[in-house]
């Protein structure tokens, strides 16, 4: 299917996403947010899908929210507040969705992620950034509040990196994002961001697609459950396990073999 605001492909067990409005420097217009919800999902439910890499078209990443945008859902909605927080709310349940999907998901950002963008950084579980990147959170600058991507920075953060980073509106460098733990690496310029790429795919298709899909969703349970019962939960994870893919796995490794699930690209 043709997307307006989307260039999507399949390529084996990898499925590629770029945000394409360079016009707008990729900005999260409500289009867009309603065509990557439409994509996460459809991706969630594809077994055949092991990976997502997304990234912008043009050089940039993500500029974050669509202000043009946002004063067409104004205008349109006669200046009350139920529309604009109801659009405000559909980012949230499309960074919700990103950042439950059993899928791996991996950010290639380069020129500038801001906002919004950085909401999409803060769900990756594989963020590389180019070294040259700017990254912040100018939403109070503007006078707003950076509602939705609280949440997931917080996560991601914790409180006090999370705090000082959204409620002052703080743009920084890769090295600092990578030092306050927001990306897991740097690339040296956009080729190395796509050799690092390659390897963070290759390094994701040599896990088993459910032991990922579970281990993902153990360490979100980390989060909210008490220590015990979390333990509990990842006994019973781990007997499933071995039961299922980890037969195929040790036999493998005793066999001197690759796994079946064990794929490899060599470009993205």
């Amino acid at each position: 299917m043709t997307r307006e605001t989307l260039i999507v492909e399949h390529q084996g067990p990898v499925l590629k996403v770029v945000m394409n409005r360079p016009e707008a420097r990729n900005a999260l217009s409500p289009n867009m947010v309603r065509e990557l919800t439409e994509v996460f999902a459809e991706a969630r439910d594809d077994a055949g899908i092991r990976a997502i890499v997304l990234r912008g078209s043009g050089g940039t990443f993500c500029a974050g929210g669509d202000l043009k945008g946002m004063e067409r859902v104004d205008a349109e909605g006669g200046g009350g507040r139920q529309p604009a927080a109801v659009a405000n709310r559909r980012f949230g349940a499309l960074l919700e969705l990103a950042d439950t999907l059993p899928k791996a998901v991996i950010a290639l950002v380069e020129g500038a992620a801001m906002g919004g963008g950085v909401g999409l950084i803060a769900i990756a579980d594989w963020a590389i950034v180019e070294k040259n990147a700017q990254i912040g959170t100018p939403e109070v600058t503007v006078g707003l509040v950076p509602a939705q991507i609280a949440p997931f920075l917080a996560a991601r953060l914790g409180d006090r990196q999370a705090r000082r980073m959204a409620s002052f509106g703080l743009r920084f460098g890769a090295d600092e994002a990578l030092r306050i733990g927001l990306v897991h690496e740097l690339a040296d310029g956009p080729d190395d961001l796509i050799a690092k790429g390659v390897r963070a795919v290759n390094q994701v298709l040599r896990c088993a697609p459910q032991a990922v899909a579970e281990t993902k969703k153990l360490v979100r349970t980390c989060l909210s459950l008490p220590f015990s019962s979390t333990l509990d939960a990842a006994s019973h994870l781990f007997a499933a396990a071995r039961a299922g893919e980890g037969r195929e796995g040790i036999r493998a490794f005793l066999e001197k073999r690759n796994p079946a699930w064990l794929v490899k690209v060599e470009k993205l």
